[in-house]
């Protein structure tokens, strides 16, 4: 299929197949739109996520090679049982939402530079109040210490950011996540791009056919009501 870069309206949501994404920069499919709840929806339900910087125009992504996390795959390394036995961490969903998308945000700007801009930040808090974002909270003596947030209206949870404040505390929110959506026989994780950490905890790269068809099954998944529900998650890592 011809490689073709599109450019969205403000008042069409909808969005063109990813085969026609580009190649150079790699899987960059559109440019423009905005961020309102309906089109991300869509976006998401299509294989397509927003990345831009700050003044920069929302860019919308469909990579040729996508990182997933299988459920059953995931790494729990000696080190990560110990540090888990070690905190004893009190885990949550959905209890301080704005919270972690912000330690997201500072941890990033203070290493590289972040993607969660000014415009991703309201807009994934007002998907959060829409019930399409869902944060999960590590937390230690009262003080949350690590998290992560991201997207889930399918089978598949689309991972966005992660943060920790003490080590292994990112590593024991993915953790917790995973058992979470095994607990609800939920189909993978979406790690969007692949690197060395997440490697470390078990993703692996698909094409982006395979994601596409593994993402239109996910899509039969009925997410429960009660699952993002604010909430303690007891006894997560057993």
């Amino acid at each position: 299929m011809t490689q073709q870069l599109f450019h969205l309206s403000l008042n069409d949501e909808q969005f063109p197949p990813c085969e026609f994404a580009l190649k150079d920069p790699d899987g960059l499919l559109a440019i423009g739109g905005c961020l309102s709840i309906k089109r991300l929806k869509n976006a998401y339900a299509s294989g397509i996520f927003p990345w831009f910087n700050e003044n920069e125009p929302i860019m919308w992504w469909s990579p040729s090679q996508r990182g997933i996390i299988e459920l059953d795959e995931f790494h729990i390394s000696k080190s990560l049982k110990k540090a888990q036995r070690k905190l004893n961490p009190v885990v949550t969903v959905n209890m301080a939402f704005s919270q972690v998308i912000m330690a997201c945000r500072k941890q990033r700007i203070n290493n590289e530079g972040t993607w969660i801009n000014s415009d991703m930040l309201l807009a994934y808090q007002e998907a959060h109040k829409q019930g399409l974002a869902h944060s999960l909270e590590i937390w230690h003596d009262g003080r949350l210490v690590g998290g992560l947030y991201g997207v889930m209206q399918s089978g598949v949870f689309c991972g966005e950011s992660m943060f920790f404040h003490i080590p292994n505390a990112s590593k024991l929110a993915m953790w917790a996540l995973v058992n979470w959506l095994k607990k609800h026989n939920a189909h993978f994780i979406d790690c969007q791009l692949e690197n060395p950490y997440l490697t470390s905890l078990g993703a692996k790269v698909v094409s982006r056919e395979e994601f596409l068809t593994r993402l239109n099954i996910a899509a039969q998944f009925s997410v429960p009501d009660t699952m993002w529900l604010a909430q303690t998650l007891d006894n997560i890592y057993d």
